[in-house]
């Protein structure tokens, strides 16, 4: 299957168990690698034809950034949600890092895969 790729996404949002966690947005980074054919899109040269990156990138953030999950599991799931419901998004690898989380760490997170007919 092809790749498209969306590295680094920033959101501000509500995350965390804590209750320090939940009273101001902190920075979550995301990065999603969505699967599909794009051989069309290749062929024709016609944004139609392939996964458009800009409408899930804009969709994920606002998620990210409303939702006020408490796991970053339920966060990537949610997202690998919205990514798989985009069109032509048969799979997708969803990361979700909480930079700073743990001391003396760069990032802690989980990475989740998820197929269109898990969904």
């Amino acid at each position: 299957m092809d790749q498209v790729f969306i590295s680094d996404l920033v959101a501000r949002g509500i995350i965390g168990l804590n209750d320090w966690e939940r009273e101001k947005p902190q920075e979550i980074l995301i990065n999603l690698v969505l699967y599909g054919d794009l051989r069309q899109a290749g062929t024709r040269d016609d944004i139609r034809e392939s996964i458009n990156y800009r409408t899930i990138a804009k969709k994920v953030l606002a998620h990210a950034e409303s939702s006020q999950r408490f796991t970053v599991e339920a966060l990537a799931a949610d997202l690998a949600g919205l990514c798989l419901a985009e069109q032509g998004v048969q799979k997708v690898k969803v990361r979700v890092e909480k930079p700073g989380a743990v001391r003396f760490s760069r990032s802690v997170g989980v990475e989740i895969e998820r197929e269109k007919a898990e969904a």
